[in-house]
């Protein structure tokens, strides 16, 4: 069975988990949960490099013990380690990790005490009120663990865009080769470009399917059958996501995309204005009474009830329908329309890659600018710059930035906003930039009114260019902080200060929302990698995916633009050239 980086990176971080619970030596456990973020970022296939021969690059934090588990893992999907430590714990048990409050210590309080190792046990104990007699456990305690518990068990399992593409993509290509199929879409919410997606629908254009089932059906990474049939087919994959086949014959093929891309509120919207033409709108096609009228392409289906191609980002009932109406659908960014990129770290911080390499990459990959953006020395374990480290490093970029040809090197910061709305560096040290991206990384839990006041604050500051990450979310595993984004949207506006949407596929923040409320207000956003190796560029699609779904046109992204605009926007926000307001 094939193995994919995030299968690698999943064992990786059961390790870490079991080598906590088991109190073992804080260092190894972080080395565990280094290797398992860089396999998970890392956007190169290791077990298909190594099944090829060919040798792995130097991956930074992955010494020789850790490389020769990873290989162990490429070839078999597991490592000796990971068996022998699941022996000293509970099967499962892990899983309490991954209930908001629970950490470590006090998930092995629950096994040791009460034999608690999995949700259902943490559900059934909080009930009966046997936590708050133990040690740290408190009644409010109690009741918050019930309640995430309760959240927990009922929540459907989802994956993140692109995790859910390490699989998706594969099995794609794999139906690709099977003679007869003349084309393959994935559709569905991966196709939307949503956030997180539960399932995976995949659609086959072939007059007979009888080789595409058989080629779904034997795929090596089908774990269960949950229904088969002569043109559809349910499976669970390894990985535990369920992927739903259908096959059509070409002249339906467009409406059948159209149908299972969805949304369902965007597609009963459409058979409501076809149904006031008198036609009936299905997977198989469009129909007036029992003749098919269109179906073969996507935009046959949309020119039958008068409305010109929606894209399927756009596809959520948010108004997109009476925008197609009135003409008024936006042009929405691309990939290719991207100049440069304005978020960036190397090994000065936490990134695995020189300021060499970064720039390379960068260049390789069509970008005519990047900007540098080291964390601040709050970070400490990023091990943050200062302000001395920060001016050798700008030395240093400007330096490269003159023998490089083809890209423009920028020197930038990632500044900590502190509590108060300070900024972790003195303006007199980021003055020296060319610009100086903002972000909270601490104090996530301040009320509402403290949070923007503390976020206004810094965006007041002399020097302030974009606002990263701005509701510094982690998808599934740390809600948005509590701040009142449209006074912050406002803010960037008055200020003449941008917003980031961090490509990150953790992250994707700004949200699709608050990113068509910049845009409605008139505020540019940066869509940027917040790259921390040379292969972390490619975040960059799944940020354009996002973009696409807050409605963003080329020009309403900051580094769309070239670099000689970019660097006069920039220099206004760091009090040079155009004063800000």
């Amino acid at each position: 069975m094939p193995v994919h980086n995030a299968d690698i990176a999943r064992v990786f971080e059961e390790i870490a988990d079991l080598l906590e619970l088991g109190d073992e030596n804080p260092f190894r456990v972080r080395a565990y949960r280094n290797a398992a973020r860089i396999v998970s970022d890392l956007r190169l296939d290791i077990a298909g490099e190594l099944a090829q021969g060919r040798a792995l690059p130097k991956l930074p934090g992955i010494g020789e013990d850790l490389s020769n588990k990873l290989k162990e893992i490429a070839a078999t999907g597991t490592c000796g380690l990971l068996e022998r430590v699941r022996k000293k714990m509970p099967a499962g048990i892990t899983e309490l990790l991954r209930i908001p409050g629970l950490g470590p210590k006090r998930v092995s309080v629950l096994y040791r005490e009460l034999d608690v190792h999995t949700p259902a046990q943490l559900q059934r104990a909080a009930q009966d009120g046997r936590l708050h007699g133990l040690a740290g456990f408190g009644a409010k305690t109690e009741q918050k663990l019930l309640e995430a518990a309760q959240a927990h068990l009922g929540q459907a399992k989802r994956f993140k865009l692109a995790l859910a593409a390490q699989y998706a993509q594969p099995l794609a290509a794999a139906l690709r080769e099977v003679s007869g199929a003349s084309e393959v879409a994935i559709a569905g919410s991966f196709r939307r470009m949503k956030e997180t997606v539960g399932d995976l629908d995949i659609l086959v254009a072939a007059e007979k399917s009888d080789a595409v089932m058989e080629r779904f059906a034997k795929y090596p990474e089908v774990k269960e059958t949950l229904a088969a049939g002569g043109t559809r087919a349910s499976v669970v994959l390894a990985c535990g996501i369920q992927v739903d086949l259908r096959v059509v014959p070409k002249e339906s093929f467009g409406a059948a995309l159209h149908y299972f891309t969805g949304s369902k509120a965007h597609n009963i919207a459409i058979r409501k204005l076809g149904q006031a033409k008198g036609l009936k709108i299905n997977e198989y096609g469009v129909f007036r009474g029992k003749r098919r009228i269109a179906g073969e392409t996507e935009q046959s289906v949309y020119d039958s009830v008068g409305l010109p191609y929606i894209a399927p980002e756009l596809r959520e009932d948010q108004g997109e329908i009476e925008a197609a109406r009135r003409g008024e659908l936006p042009r929405l960014v691309e990939l290719a329309d991207l100049k440069g990129d304005l978020h960036a770290h190397t090994k000065a911080t936490d990134g695995r890659n020189t300021l060499g390499e970064m720039a390379e990459a960068a260049r390789a990959r069509g970008l005519g600018y990047l900007a540098i953006t080291e964390h601040s020395r709050r970070v400490t374990m990023a091990h943050g710059l200062d302000p001395v480290r920060l001016a050798k490093q700008a030395d240093e970029i400007e330096r490269l930035g003159r023998e490089l040809e083809g890209i423009a090197l920028l020197k930038g910061i990632e500044v900590d906003i502190l509590e108060d709305g300070a900024l972790d560096l003195p303006d007199a040290a980021l003055a020296k930039l060319d610009l100086v991206v903002g972000a909270v990384h601490s104090k996530f839990n301040l009320p509402r009114a403290r949070q923007t006041e503390r976020i206004l604050a810094a965006m007041d500051r002399p020097c302030f260019s974009i606002l990263a990450h701005p509701s510094g979310r982690l998808i599934g595993e740390r809600e948005a902080y509590d701040v009142d984004m449209l006074a912050v949207v406002r803010k960037a506006k008055a200020r003449g200060v941008f917003l980031e949407l961090n490509a990150h596929p953790e992250r994707l923040d700004l949200t699709d929302v608050h990113c068509r409320m910049a845009r409605d207000e008139g505020v540019l956003v940066a869509v940027s990698s917040d790259a921390h190796s040379v292969h972390d560029f490619e975040n960059l699609r799944y940020g354009i995916g996002q973009a696409r779904r807050g409605w963003l046109e080329k020009k309403d992204v900051l580094n769309t633009r070239p670099p000689a605009d970019v660097r006069k926007l920039l220099a206004a926000t760091m009090g040079r050239g155009k004063t800000r307001k």
